[in-house]
């Protein structure tokens, strides 16, 4: 619920758009805050876009591949 709340504190700070992002098993997370939202707070709102990909992280000299997601949530047209 503290991702819902700070994309909400976004929002009445005047952003049309919130970007959510997430990686690895984070990803889940993310789905969920942006289905919260837009279903139970942000009625307005809609999926604009949805990106993935693969992220290359550094831990300890050694490299990773990671999944990354972002989501973008956006007032109704």
């Amino acid at each position: 619920m503290n991702y819902v709340m700070a994309a909400l504190q976004l929002h009445m700070q005047g952003n049309d758009t919130v970007i959510l992002k997430a990686r690895g098993r984070a990803i889940s997370h993310a789905v969920d805050v942006a289905e919260i939202t837009r279903n139970r707070f942000l009625t307005e709102f809609e999926v604009k876009n949805i990106e993935i990909g693969t992220e290359v992280v550094e831990n300890e000299n050694r490299k990773s591949n990671v999944s990354a997601i972002s989501i973008t949530l956006g007032k109704k047209s």
